[in-house]
């Protein structure tokens, strides 16, 4: 079975070469970009993506839902959420309100759900549970007090999983892996990334943002990260087995 994970930045990755890149990027609009993110999973035909900083139709996509639109691409179910609770003030600016995270998935899924962290500003986690195995998807906080509350909370979230398991997203560990070395001892957890190749920045990558860890029950039989310069972060891929 294959999975991607990839934040793919609203889809807006068009000015990663110029000046002012991360602003110009976070508000252009990407209607024309997220093509060429559809393609190049259509390339890769994976079993199921991991897809974190989503538009779900904003003035960037026109109103267009960027998880509908590459599930269908794909012909896979998507499964998305606003990365922020409702009453929450991001809520209430125009463009933020229609951020989240999602799942494609073209394997029968037979429960979800949306957990929300107690700290932090990104605070979604995605739970998808197969027949076989269950999947988390996260982005955590950019600071690192809130991100090792929210690594706690995490744990909390996981433990009682009673399925081999998946935990895949964008950490933000500025501070290397020993941030998440406990959490990984406490849940058994294997680092797909073996050789801690970087992520972040694509253009030249230096720090390793996005991690896909494994539980016992699953065997990994290929992990890459793919050279593909379609975001500020490039995408991770794992072939895996149930054992």
């Amino acid at each position: 079975m294959k999975f991607i994970l990839y934040n793919i930045r609203y889809g807006t990755g068009k000015y990663l070469n110029q000046p002012l890149k991360h602003i110009r990027g976070y508000l252009s609009k990407s209607t024309d970009h997220i093509d060429k993110i559809g393609n190049f999973l259509e390339k890769y035909d994976p079993d199921i993506v991991g897809l974190v900083e989503v538009d779900l139709g904003s003035y960037r996509t026109r109103r267009k839902n960027q998880a509908t639109f590459l599930g269908e691409k794909l012909g896979h179910y998507d499964i998305y959420e606003h990365k922020y609770l409702s009453d929450s003030k991001f809520m209430k600016i125009p463009v933020l309100r229609r951020q989240g995270n999602a799942f494609l998935s073209g394997v029968k899924i037979e429960d979800k759900k949306f957990h929300y962290f107690n700290n932090g500003v990104k605070k979604l986690v995605i739970e998808l549970e197969t027949s076989e195995f269950s999947i988390f998807l996260i982005h955590l906080a950019l600071g690192a007090k809130a991100r090792l509350k929210q690594i706690v909370e995490l744990y909390e979230v996981i433990d009682s999983c009673e399925k081999p398991f998946i935990v895949a997203g964008d950490f933000n560990l500025f501070w290397g892996q020993e941030e998440i070395s406990l959490f990984l001892r406490a849940l058994n957890l294997k680092n797909a990334n073996m050789q801690a190749l970087p992520t972040y920045p694509s253009w030249k990558p230096r720090k390793t943002l996005d991690f896909i860890l494994y539980s016992e029950g699953i065997r990994v039989n290929d992990f890459q990260v793919l050279h593909e310069k379609l975001s500020d972060h490039l995408p991770l891929m794992i072939d895996f087995d149930i054992l």
